[in-house]
Formats: C-alpha cells, sequence, structure tokens
C-alpha cells in the first residue's frame, strides 16, 4: 500500500530559529507510513503505531559566497538514527529507501548510529548500506561510546566517506565544493583548526558535526553552512522547560535553522529514539531533511 502523505504545520521552536528567514525557506511534509495521528503519544497502541513514521523537510537554503555551478544541488541529511534502541529497522529501510528515490547530489549523516549497546554495530551497517549516492559522514558522542572504529571501518567499506577533523574537496559541476567534517565535541574531540587546515577560504562550504554547539567555534562571518543533530529536537517539548533545559546543558541550537556569527546552522530531529522508552517523542518527529542550495543572490530576486 502506498504510503500517505499530510501536510502539517511544523512544531514550534523551542529555540528562536530563523527557518521563516530568507535565508532558509521550508516546506515541511509529515510522512505517517500507518497513518498514527493520534494525539497523545504516551499512549501504548500510539507509540507503537508511531514506529515508521518520520518527517521529510524539504528546505530551500541561500547560501553567500557559494559557487553559482551549484546552484540547485540537493543534499539530504539524516542524523541520530540510534539503531538497535527504539527505532524502528522498517523506518530506516524506508527512509534510505526515500533518499534513493529523490536521488540528492550528496548524503550527510552526522552521527549517533547507535546508542550504548554494541550488539546493534553490524545492523548499522546493513540497514544504511543501501544509499546511491555520495555519502559523507561524522560520528556522534554514542558512537565514541560504543565503537567508532567499527563503525568507521563499516561505513568506509561501504565506499563511504568518513570525516573526523579533516575535509575533502569535490569536484562538482565543474567547481569545487569543501565538505568539512568536524568530530564530536561532546565528547571533545572536535580540532576545528585541524578540520579547516588546508581547506579553501571561500567558496561551497558545508561542515558536518554531531554537536550543534560546535558552530560557536567557526570561523566568523565565513559563509559557511552546518549540518548537526544530536538534540533531537528536544524529544519531549515542553514550551518553556524544554528550551531552558538544554541551554542549562550547553544546547542553546535545538531544532531547525540559525545565524550564528556570520554563519548558517542547522540542526536536524534525528531519525531514531536515544532516551525515553518505546517511541517517545512530544512536539518533535522524526525527521530525514532535504535542502536544495540557492545562491543568496536568489533569495533577494524572489
Amino acid at each position: 500500500m502506498a504510503p500517505r502523505l499530510a501536510r502539517r504545520r511544523s512544531a514550534p521552536s523551542t529555540a528562536q530559529a530563523v527557518s521563516g528567514s530568507a535565508a532558509m525557506q521550508r516546506n515541511t511534509m509529515r510522512r505517517n507510513e500507518l497513518r498514527a495521528v493520534g494525539p497523545d503519544p504516551l499512549r501504548p497502541e500510539a507509540r507503537l503505531r508511531w514506529r515508521d513514521h518520520f518527517t521529510l523537510s524539504e528546505n530551500v537554503l541561500h547560501v553567500p559566497g557559494m559557487h553559482r555551478e551549484h546552484e540547485g544541488l540537493v543534499i539530504a541529511h539524516l542524523s541520530d538514527i540510534h539503531v538497535g534502541m527504539a527505532t524502528s529497522a522498517v523506518r530506516i529501510r524506508r527512509a534510505v529507501a526515500e533518499v534513493n528515490e529523490r536521488n540528492p547530489d550528496l548524503i550527510f549523516l552526522t552521527g549517533d548510529y547507535v546508542t550504548h549497546s554494541p550488539k546493534p554495530l553490524p545492523r548499522v551497517i546493513e540497514l544504511l548500506a543501501g544509499f546511491n549516492r555520495p555519502v559523507f559522514a561524522v560520528m556522534g558522542n554514542h558512537d565514541h561510546w560504543v565503537d567508532v572504529h567499527y563503525l568507521r571501518s563499516g561505513f568506509e567499506r561501504l565506499g563511504y566517506t568518513v570525516l573526523q577533523n579533516e575535509h575533502r574537496v569535490l569536484d562538482v559541476r565543474g567547481a569545487p565544493l569543501t565538505v568539512l567534517g568536524i568530530d564530536d565535541g561532546r565528547t571533545h574531540r572536535d580540532d576545528v583548526e585541524a578540520t579547516f587546515r588546508g581547506a579553501p577560504e571561500s567558496g561551497t562550504r558545508l561542515v558536518l558535526t554531531h554537536s550543534p554547539p560546535t558552530v560557536d567555534k567557526l570561523p566568523p562571518n565565513a559563509n559557511l553552512v552546518q549540518f548537526s543533530g544530536h538534540t533531537h529536537g528536544g524529544q519531549f517539548v515542553v514550551r518553556g522547560l524544554t528550551e531552558a533545559i538544554f541551554r542549562r546543558a550547553g544546547q542553546p541550537y535545538i531544532q531547525g535553522h540559525y545565524h550564528v556569527r556570520g554563519n548558517q546552522l542547522y540542526v536536524n530531529m534525528g531519525l531514531g529514539f536515544g532516551f525515553g522508552g518505546m517511541y517517545l517523542r512530544r512536539g518533535t518527529y522524526p525527521e530525514v531533511a532535504f535542502f536544495t542550495l540557492r545562491h543568496a543572490d536568489s533569495a533577494h530576486a524572489s
């Protein structure tokens, strides 16, 4: 049976995201594979029906200084898959299939493929093996706590590029595109200086890192775009309280799009569940994000 697409209003951000600004235009589609729309996520039957649910967010990202050749480039972004916790394997497979169907130019994975146990490690590689476009990945705090070396070698066997405080310069449509991967800041393995050493200082430059506050360490006014996860969008959002808790924990960037010191940040709500019991979310949705890059001039022309 074909999945049903339903349009819903985006969940209210728990921080001052600027997804309505000229820098990014957002069109969010909620894909509910099993038609789970119950208002109470705590009810057992609702929690079970939400196993295979995820959100598709479609975003137009206006990037100053981007090479003109990269106009219209499409990026898919997944984060916080947490295989083996409460994330349905069906959801992961469907997310991979959705990405492949849309055929993006690049695929970004921003960490936390596992949670606490090493048992799901082989499943991570199995479930994420099907991408048919170039994949760039960084590691999260849970990956370091479990077995980051297994994950890196497994991804590299699939032909995916894993970046730990390093960068790659790609030739995309005849112009250089720089992907910079900063290791996890939550576990103090981030080294921004090493990541940027020898990298181009202008043009299209995209940063992958698991923890959103790493954006505060980026070179200011550099027209960088950082893709992150980690927060699960707040996972269980209570207006006012969730934001206060995250800020106190040093996580002021919770979900969505931000301008920070002359750069941009997008915080993905994550595909999986890392805590809170089976399938528990409130005010936030498992997410697969797509971005179409546009030169900043097109934002003013529209």
